[in-house]
């Protein structure tokens, strides 16, 4: 069984954050072209090959591209020191 893949992104617009962005589950609709409406099940994505092969954007599951599995971004703040805050008065 293949691991769910999540990418972490360095926001460098705000400082001390990160974002996690998981894909869930496929939204391709399979019966587009009969007028119906039909979804795989597939639960979540996972990567058929290694980061940066082609396969990498490619579900092993079902065989769709990435991009038609649900995106959760995921919002973490990581701890600083609050001399670095320059919002409110925290000091």
């Amino acid at each position: 069984m293949k691991k769910t893949q999540i990418v972490i992104r360095k926001d460098e617009s705000s400082r001390g954050s990160s974002r996690a962005v998981r894909y869930a589950e496929c939204q391709k609709n399979h019966a587009a072209n009969i007028g119906g409406y039909a979804v795989d099940g597939c639960r979540e994505f996972m990567a058929s090959g290694g980061e940066g092969t082609g396969g990498a954007l490619t579900c092993a599951a079902c065989g769709c591209h990435r991009n038609f599995h649900r995106r959760d971004v995921e919002s973490e703040i990581l701890q600083g020191n609050a001399s670095d805050c320059k919002i409110c008065t925290c000091k």
